[in-house]
């Protein structure tokens, strides 16, 4: 639900160095967690378009045609920040004939999300539940680089609805740790904030509309890693643009076929109840994986 869709770059160069995070890293970051909050505020305002989408001619029409369309949040991105590195990009996606009711149960089966978003979600859980949100963890891992490094994340994710067909959840990290020689004898967690900077933080905005015989969904995921070192930027910086995009897209792709009826994924059974209109539920998003051939430009 969240997001970690620079895993393919950052695991494949993950052993060139460290990067330990550094405050004026963090104050960064919070910075621009709190000015995208409001850029998404805009849209559950009354007489704004609740999605992004929707202000865009013809890009709806796209979506329903079967199109996931991902896009930069903004003109600069990766966006450098102090020793560090911020992406932020927005994918949208339309999933036919499906409710609320069908996609809900999915994405709080956290247990089945290494099931869902196979191959790089190798492990989940659920943590804890509640009326004020869930939290679960992940092992992240990007099995096909060469370095043996993965990552072992919580999260916290909310979710409100607004009406009989609008909601939006908000998915945040709340620990992230690399695991080195992961799998191995030599297997080891370093300690937080520490280690290659694969990817300190995610944060991630997603909005759901139900109209249209099945379900728009628009997700903005955020994430924080180190910076690539200037000699190398010209090199990588377009590659990761590249996977970012793809890695995104195939989240949603994911996502839609675990909730689409009639296919075989594990599934839409759960015992959690519908979140009533103006309450808070809870949902995950995990962005992770990729169909390159999917995304749209």
């Amino acid at each position: 639900m969240l997001w970690a869709f620079v895993l393919v770059m950052l695991f494949s160069t993950a052993h060139a160095f460290a990067a330990d995070l550094k405050p004026e890293t963090i104050q960064a970051w919070n910075e621009y967690v709190k000015s995208a909050a409001v850029r998404n505020q805009r849209h559950l305002v009354s007489g704004s378009s609740f999605l992004s989408s929707d202000e865009v001619p013809g890009r709806t029409a796209r979506l329903r045609r079967g199109e996931i369309i991902v896009s930069p949040a903004g003109p600069h991105v990766p966006l450098p920040v102090p020793s560090g590195l911020i992406h932020d990009w927005v994918g949208a996606a339309f999933v036919p004939n499906v409710t609320f009711d069908d996609i809900l149960p999915v994405l709080r089966n956290y247990e089945h999300y290494k099931d869902f978003y196979h191959p790089n979600v190798i492990d989940s859980k659920l943590i804890a539940t509640g009326d004020s949100g869930d939290r679960f963890s992940m092992i992240l891992m990007n099995k096909s680089a060469i370095a043996k490094t993965a990552l072992d994340s919580d999260y916290q994710s909310s979710y409100i609805r607004l009406d009989a067909h609008r909601q939006y959840s908000i998915t945040e990290a709340t620990r992230m740790q690399e695991i080195a020689e992961y799998g191995t004898p030599l297997q080891h967690t370093i300690p937080e904030n520490k280690g290659t900077g694969l990817i300190w933080r995610l944060y991630s905005f997603t909005r759901f509309e139900e109209r249209d015989g099945g379900v728009y969904i628009e997700l903005e995921a955020l994430a924080l890693s180190r910076d690539i070192p200037g000699s190398l930027r010209w090199l990588v910086e377009p590659v990761v643009r590249r996977i970012s995009r793809s890695s995104l897209a195939t989240s949603l792709q994911q996502t839609g076929e675990a909730v689409r009826p009639g296919t075989k994924s594990i599934s839409r059974s759960s015992d959690r109840p519908p979140c009533p209109s103006g309450k808070k539920c809870t949902l995950a998003t995990a962005a992770l994986g990729l169909n390159p051939d999917r995304s749209g430009r």
